[in-house]
């Protein structure tokens, strides 16, 4: 009935806006980025809109995930991969005008690594000893141990290089070096990327980008049925997929992410410091009826933080099997009774949906859940930042991290001395062999110890016009890149 109803405006924004607009895209986007700044920001949405469309940095992620060059056309390493020297770039000027040059790139990751440094990945700049300015066009960097994953550190959102002029308000006025610059923000209701003339590299086909927030699945689908939205790279309404798949008008772009969706679990506080409880709750949890209540079937169970794409990683989905009588003799075990505790959940769909069905589970095993649904700056506060939490659902979508169970004050709380001892040997790994071994073991140990219940792999599902090309499908990191999408007859 609401494709019935909704037929008249399709076919008006078939024949008007969308065929004109042939330089211009409407996205939509689940939650508002808080700030615009990625250096100082722990909330992927803000990667969504500015990952290399307004900001970039040495190297940068490529569709299929392999490191390439950014603002670097270059780099090589020497000392047994303790140095690395970067050939930067000439003749890229940042949105004000300012020329990018190697005192850029040593003010940069100096404000990142800086003791008091906002950056939400600060551990992807300590092993940072030096950095150098060696010419106007070459950095060097001088590590304090050798770090053969240096140049794909480098291609996180958090490592994109400022203009020292700008960078105390990137926060709401940011200026980079990348092929868009900001429009437009309007608070609430959306953001407008505009092309930069003076970018350097291949200018996009696009001459404007706006990113609508439409949190509500029901209201997505009602924005693409209507033609108010031209795609929506990571769609929220799984449920509606199989209309829109029929429907000639668009493309279902189905692809996967970094995003190991987890039931976190606060690992200081009694009794989740007791692994058996932790066992007990990742014992409770049944995999497959979240996948299918959350989201509809799309995405794929795992049992420690790994990507199932990543060629290293160890299927460990038998270690917590769902299993309410074992659950059950563990929470005995530990002498744990009438147990409550708070569940937080964030905005997006699969940790509100998930959030409902996780309760029915931890219940029939003797659990019960005082749910909160959070706000996304309430939840970056309460949770992520002052750890004042028991459970919360969230999809990590920072690619490879499963070094964030070694930092220290990470809000997950897990403290244990053989784990940081393998995420030590493995930033000093240089050889591929030994770093696949490492980070081998590393998913087994998570898998045993059970910091949190490792529910999916978020799959990213995308809906476009059917006339749209250069959307990424996988996504290696959170991004909306813009720089290849065009319109086609």
């Amino acid at each position: 009935m609401l494709r019935l109803l909704m037929t008249a405006a399709a076919v008006a924004a078939l024949t008007g806006p969308a065929l004109a607009a042939s330089d211009a895209i409407r996205l939509g986007m689940v939650l508002e980025p808080p700030n615009l700044d990625p250096t100082a920001g722990a909330a992927a949405a803000i990667d969504e809109v500015v990952y290399s469309n307004l900001f970039e940095g040495l190297t940068r992620f490529a569709p299929d995930g392999t490191i390439v060059p950014g603002l670097a056309e270059s780099w090589q390493a020497s000392d047994e991969g303790k140095t690395y020297d970067f050939k930067l770039r000439s003749g890229v000027t940042f949105h004000d005008g300012q020329a990018f040059d190697a005192s850029d790139v040593v003010f940069s990751l100096d404000r990142a690594r800086a003791p008091g440094s906002t950056n939400a990945q600060k551990a992807l700049f300590e092993g940072i000893a030096a950095v150098e300015a060696v010419a106007p066009d070459h950095v060097r960097v001088t590590l304090a141990a050798p770090d053969g994953n240096f140049p794909w550190k480098m291609a996180w959102g958090d490592a994109v290089i400022l203009d020292p002029a700008s960078a105390a308000t990137a926060a709401t006025a940011p200026v980079g070096t990348g092929p868009f610059r900001l429009g437009e923000w309007m608070q609430g209701d959306h953001i407008t990327l505009t092309a930069f003339d003076g970018y350097w590299g291949d200018k996009p086909a696009l001459k404007t980008a706006t990113f609508r927030f439409i949190s509500d699945p029901t209201a997505a689908f009602a924005a693409l049925m209507a033609g108010d939205i031209d795609a929506f790279p990571q769609y929220p309404a799984p449920e509606t997929l199989e209309q829109i798949k029929a429907d000639p008008r668009f493309k279902v772009i189905v692809g996967t992410t970094e995003g190991e969706t987890i039931l976190s679990m606060n690992n200081r506080k009694p009794p989740l410091d007791d692994p058996r409880v932790r066992k007990a709750i990742a014992l409770a949890v049944d995999r497959q009826a979240i996948i299918e209540g959350a989201m509809f079937g799309y995405g794929t169970p795992i049992g420690s933080h790994f990507a199932p794409h990543h060629p290293d990683y160890v299927d460990l989905v038998a270690a917590s099997p769902h299993d309410p009588d074992r659950a059950r003799a563990l929470l005995a075990e530990a002498g744990v009774a009438d147990l409550t505790l708070r569940l937080a959940l964030p905005p997006p769909p699969y940790a509100r949906r998930g959030g409902e069905i996780l309760a029915a589970q931890l219940r029939d095993v003797g659990i019960q859940t005082q749910t909160t649904n959070m706000e996304w700056a309430q939840w970056l506060e309460t949770v992520f930042k002052n750890a004042d939490f028991d459970l919360t659902i969230i999809s990590h979508v920072e690619p490879l991290d499963i070094g964030i169970y070694a930092r220290d004050g990470y809000y997950i709380g897990y403290d244990n001395a053989e784990f940081r001892a393998l995420m030590a040997r493995l930033d000093a790994a240089i050889d591929p062999a030994e770093r696949s071994a490492l980070l081998k073991q590393a998913q087994e140990k998570l898998a045993a110890d059970h910091p949190a219940a490792y529910l999916f792999q978020m799959a990213r599902t995308g809906v476009a016009d059917a006339r749209i090309q250069g959307l990424w499908q996988d996504a290696p990191s959170p991004a909306n890149d813009l720089t290849q999408v065009r319109w086609t007859d």
